[in-house]
């Protein structure tokens, strides 16, 4: 791989990164000559024969690979973050650098991270491989087309869509298909696509549906839900995909196509093997969003982490009332898993603006802003500690951070009596992250944390459900509904899906449905205009306002930041 001189990448990383710079030229900043991805599974235990290859940098390990056992031995780690902002947190560093660290310290450590979706890639975040000495690696095309996940979760998602368009159209019986729920997917943000008018049915009616983003499609939380093919499959049958004129769900096994979809996600549903700027192994599977989706990685790539390392690290996206509750409420109870400790980064540019600083002003020294904004920081680690969590705050350091502004966000860790580590993991890799490791280590060794505590039983109505996530997490005061979201929870009375767990959809900007409502917003109600089922991963995804599950493009793209350069993808940073 070719090494670019430290100017070059300093170059790039200013004009395309999402994470200021530091203002010195680091070694680590150069491109790194990666070890071949045989090297890389060796490293853990995992034989050369196992892998499928995919070039020299990047395998498909088999899921099967999962041993129970070895499993239970390992300690797993949760990276989660304070409420993001547009300038981001820096979740996917924090999780790379502290794998880094770790190792740093001679401990096996195995990072198990999302796939970034091409909306954000070509819209408003950019790349999510990390950045500066804690990247995931071939960066370009894990943030690209990678191994095909994306591509085969989409036309899954697509083949049932056409299968149901198909049985509607030539249903001629007494109870015939009327209502298809699926919609379309594409992994691409298209506001354009929300919406749309398909072809006739079979009684020459049109009609209406839409695209959702592929991080969004149910398939996607299937495969990063599903254990193994049976697991799928059965899935995959109990997909909801709409309802016949007597108001009876149409499941799509009854179009006896699993087989297809399967035959689709065969390679998908096998985890991804890449490597960090430092040779960590990492696993990169499954990328929904945490805002319109549950925001985890696959359980099998979660799992194959804890099989091979002694220390796996693994990251929840947005902040922790989106990601870190899904986690703990939703993967872990599916997994059979919880974390030994978990880490909320934040920066200082998290904190001032929750505090109350202008966007233009963040960059400067505001000590009261900065003050104002920990009570975000505070409340999230309250979250956390009521599911029984022991956390440590990894203070992600930018280059214009004072010292003096530094030592307010520890002393105020330690006044309220939880760790705190400075990260530089961005300027530094793993030498910069050996101080976040050894906080991580000693909660460890200390048993800090306690048996995970959900926020509500699965016994619990739905409404009931929603209610404890908005009022115990968010600090709103009431739940409200639509009457399409009534008509919905009337149907599922008494079935089996009264049982799922919720999953949220509302913005990642602020604790309330309002991005605009930043720091602490308390007392407020959520109002959710949609329950959406789904059967197939098993849970109920609760549309909060005007939520939408297919993001548009903001008015300055970050895809006019990407070019291709003497046969050289740059921009991606």
């Amino acid at each position: 791989m070719r090494t670019h001189d430290g100017k070059r990448i300093r170059e790039l990383i200013e004009r395309n990164s999402n994470i200021p710079p530091t203002c010195q030229t680091n070694s680590v900043l150069m491109a790194p000559v990666l070890k071949h991805i045989e090297e890389i599974a060796a490293d853990i235990g995992i034989p050369a024969d196992a892998l499928t290859l995919y070039g020299r940098h990047k395998a498909k390990v088999p899921f099967s690979l999962y041993d129970a056992a070895r499993a239970k031995q390992g300690k797993l780690i949760l990276v989660t973050s304070t409420t993001p902002n547009k300038a981001g947190v820096g979740k996917t560093t924090t999780s790379v650098a502290l794998g880094q660290g770790l190792r740093r310290l001679g401990k096996n450590a195995v990072v198990a991270l999302r796939e970034p979706s091409l909306g954000p890639v070509f819209g408003m975040k950019g790349g999510a491989t990390g950045g500066g000495g804690s990247q995931v690696h071939p960066t370009a095309d894990i943030n690209l087309h990678f191994n095909g996940d994306f591509h085969a979760i989409t036309s899954a998602n697509n083949l049932i869509a056409a299968l149901a368009d198909n049985a509607r159209y030539y249903d001629k019986g007494n109870d015939p298909l009327k209502k298809i729920l699926w919609k379309r997917a594409l992994d691409m943000n298209d506001r354009a696509l929300r919406s749309i008018i398909t072809g006739l049915d079979g009684n020459g009616g049109a009609q209406e549906t839409g695209f959702d983003i592929t991080a969004a499609s149910e398939i996607m939380a299937i495969l990063c839900l599903a254990t193994d093919y049976d697991d799928l499959a059965r899935r995959i049958d109990n997909v909801l995909v709409g309802h016949r004129v007597s108001g009876k769900p149409f499941l799509f096994s009854e179009l006896a196509s699993t087989g297809a979809v399967m035959a689709l996600l065969k390679d998908a549903m096998h985890p991804n093997l890449v490597q960090s700027t430092e040779g960590v192994p990492v696993f990169v599977h499954g990328g929904p969003f945490a805002n319109i989706a549950h925001g985890c990685n696959s359980i099998a790539a979660t799992r194959l982490a804890m099989t091979y390392g002694d220390y796996a690290i693994t990251e929840a996206g947005f902040g922790a009332d989106l990601g870190a509750e899904k986690f703990l409420n939703i993967k872990c109870r599916n997994a059979g898993i919880e974390p030994a400790v978990t880490v909320i980064a934040t920066t200082s540019i998290s904190l001032k603006l929750h505090g109350g600083a202008a966007e233009s002003e963040i960059r400067k020294a505001n000590s009261a802003a900065l003050k104002n904004g920990l009570k975000n920081l505070e409340r999230h680690i309250a979250n956390l500690q009521s599911f029984g969590q022991a956390v440590v705050v990894g203070y992600n350091r930018y280059d214009f951070d004072s010292a003096d502004e530094i030592a307010m966000v520890k002393d105020w860790c330690g006044e309220h009596g939880t760790r705190f580590a400075l990260n530089d993991g961005y300027a530094k890799g793993g030498e910069g992250a050996t101080e976040l490791a050894n906080e991580v280590l000693s909660v460890i060794a200390q048993n800090e944390s306690t048996p995970l505590r959900f926020t509500y039983e699965l016994t619990e109505k739905p409404e009931d459900k929603l209610h404890k996530v908005v009022t115990h997490i968010y600090r709103g005061k009431s739940v409200s509904f639509s009457t399409r979201a009534k008509n919905t929870l009337a149907r599922l009375a008494g079935t089996e899906a009264e049982r799922y767990p919720v999953c949220i959809a509302k913005t990642q900007y602020s604790f309330s449905q309002d991005p605009v409502l930043v720091g602490v917003a308390e007392n407020f109600n959520i109002h959710f205009e949609d329950i959406i089922v789904n059967s197939g991963a098993e849970f109920l995804v609760a549309v909060a306002g005007d939520m939408l599950r297919m993001p548009g493009l903001p008015k300055v793209p970050q895809a006019g930041k990407i070019s291709v350069v003497k046969g050289e993808i740059e921009g991606l940073l």
